[in-house]
């Protein structure tokens, strides 16, 4: 069954949840290898998933937001860095359609590739910028030679390198001091990947390095100028909370099950009659209540909201991050907790979960620039009151 032929959002769930039972029984292994998830994203690119972001006028689904974050958090219930690394491109092709960044020949150009099983994702961050919500300065230079651009440079953090078809690199132009977004393919001379990941968290995104080396691509290939003082909100990236939520409910699945099954032989039944691991099953049960309540409710929120309306909800869609990506470690904690030292063995997957989460801490926006948003706001309303 293809994702592209199913119109119901409880039909495209079920076929999801299916492919994550695949993901889950292949997790392990990549994660002891380290190695990258390549039959888990050629089963979402056969299955049609990864052309479900692209607009209808350009022969995708271009489902809602809410819809992208609930299979999202399905892929991660399975494999985390599955979904983590999908998730960016998934998300980069809505929230190019929904403001309409760029030229719409070139995206045009895009979603048929990406119909033909491309894939794409952002190459920002460097070695000395860090984050790039942070505001600093990219170092990779661009500079314009005939009817094209020179761009060289080295990026960090490129999740899903192995696979991409297209990155989207930001460089500073050197005539002008500005910064602006360079769409470049895979095939173009002068680029290369040095395997650089080795992060104990979410193994298998593959975010290694990308390396630019006089590469030159056509003029009309630079596709943004962005505005780093004017800082969008951006729903897309309600994808990094929902690979989170999904983690923790895998995590919450296994403890349950585990206190199911264990009967050690000072009691008389198994642990899921005992009043300390109930509560803390209930835990986990408050924490993912509120969780998927908050996550759910401003998904929905931005689908239904006009240009304006969206521009509004910056310290919301940073709020939702901070909140869930803290719950999900508590989450996994607790059914740690469960669990007992057997969670902290290679074999089981809590341990992988207690260090997947954790990544969740330095995907953006950060909690601090979260919470300086937020007083701002509230500031802010205290004074128009």
């Amino acid at each position: 069954m293809n994702f592209a032929q199913i119109d119901s959002i409880e039909e495209r769930l079920k076929l999801m949840k299916f492919l994550s039972r695949t993901f889950s029984l292949r997790a392990h292994q990549v994660d002891i290898e380290g190695s990258f998830p390549f039959a888990n994203i050629n089963d979402l690119k056969t299955s049609g998933y990864t052309t479900l972001t692209i607009p209808a006028k350009y022969g995708g689904q271009g489902i809602s937001l809410y819809e992208l974050i609930r299979l999202q958090e399905m892929i991660a219930e399975g494999d985390g860095a599955t979904a983590l690394s999908i998730g960016w491109h998934m998300g980069i092709i809505m929230n190019l359609h929904e403001k309409n960044l760029w030229n719409d020949s070139i995206f045009k150009f895009l979603c048929e590739k990406v119909n033909n099983g491309s894939l794409i994702n952002s190459a920002q961050t460097e070695p000395k910028t860090g984050s790039p919500t942070r505001g600093g300065r990219p170092e990779t230079t661009a500079f314009k030679e005939g009817q094209g651009w020179v761009i060289n440079g080295r990026k960090t953090f490129t999740t899903m390198a192995p696979v991409l078809d297209f990155f989207i690199v930001n460089a500073t132009i050197n005539e002008t001091n500005e910064i602006a977004n360079f769409l470049i393919p895979r095939e173009t001379k002068g680029i290369m990947i040095e395997e650089t990941w080795d992060s104990i968290a979410l193994r298998g995104t593959g975010s290694h390095d990308l390396i630019l080396q006089n590469v030159i691509v056509p003029e009309a290939y630079l596709v943004e100028r962005p505005n780093a003082k004017n800082r969008k909100a951006n729903g897309w990236l309600l994808h990094i909370p929902a690979c989170y939520l999904g983690i923790s409910k895998a995590a919450q699945k296994y403890a349950i099950k585990f206190a199911m099954d264990y009967s050690p032989n000072s009691i008389k039944g198994t642990i899921i009659d005992l009043p300390n691991v109930r509560q803390k099953i209930g835990e986990m049960e408050l924490k993912l209540m509120q969780a998927e309540s908050f996550l759910y409710s401003v998904a929905k929120q931005w689908d239904a909201a006009g240009e304006q309306e969206r521009e509004k909800m910056l310290p919301a869609l940073g709020a939702v991050k901070l909140t869930i990506t803290n719950a999900a470690i508590e989450i996994v904690d607790l059914a740690m907790r469960i669990v007992g030292a057997k969670s902290l063995s290679i074999q089981n997957p809590l341990q992988r979960y207690y260090r997947d989460v954790r990544a969740g801490l330095h995907n953006p926006p950060m909690d601090d620039m979260t919470m300086e948003l937020l007083a701002k706001e509230s500031i802010f309303n205290y004074h128009n009151e």
